[in-house]
């Protein structure tokens, strides 16, 4: 058999220098730590993941500040478009009501003067009851005097009448038959001039 060859310890320091295996088994020997164990085993391999780290977190970072730009633009873009259409959405509102603010107004108005023109009508109207009806007592009260004249007159003119056939009366000195059919008569008399005339 052939005997394996004795395994080399190499170990690239930060200067990329490589070590020789006497001085690695050395430092080994020395310090018997762990970390310098992994730091010959793997030092420049842990470097290079450390580099492709620091690259990697590099790259995160700068695509994180990317997109929290990205985000932070769209964001001030939706802002922008909902404050206008906000403020679009305000000024047709305020447009909508002042309209119908004008509408109600008028109709308001317009009530107004209706009443007004309903409160002028029912004062003509009343006025001319009024003068209607002052009119008709008026006429009733002429026609009132006249009937209360006529009255009167026909009165006067019927006690004269009596006088007169009391007058004679007294100097023909008639019998009771003669002045019974003239009281008959003048009865009759009495009842037709003191009947008021149709209409």
């Amino acid at each position: 058999m052939n005997e394996q060859a004795p395994i080399q310890l190499v170990r690239v320091d930060e200067k990329n220098e490589q070590l020789s295996p006497q001085q690695a088994a050395n430092e080994l020997a020395e310090g018997g730590n762990i970390n310098k164990i992994r730091d010959i085993l793997f030092g420049g391999q842990m470097r290079d993941y450390d580099r492709r780290f620091v690259r990697l977190e590099e790259r995160i970072g700068k695509e994180m500040n990317d997109l929290r730009d990205e985000s932070r633009k769209r964001i001030d873009s939706l802002e922008t478009f909902f404050r206008k259409e906000i403020d679009a959405l305000s000024v047709r509102v305020i447009g909508e009501q002042n309209i119908r603010t004008d509408a109600v107004r008028e109709l308001v108005q317009g009530l107004k003067d209706l009443s007004v023109n309903f409160d002028r009508k029912l004062s003509q109207m009343g006025e001319q009851n009024n003068r209607n009806d002052s009119e008709l007592r008026q006429q009733l009260l002429e026609q009132s005097k006249v009937i209360r004249e006529e009255i009167q007159g026909r009165y006067s003119e019927l006690l004269k009448a009596i006088d007169r056939e009391a007058v004679e009366l007294r100097h023909e000195k008639t019998d009771r038959t003669a002045l019974s059919e003239m009281f008959a008569e003048l009865a009759m008399r009495l009842n037709n001039d003191l009947r008021l005339p149709n209409g």
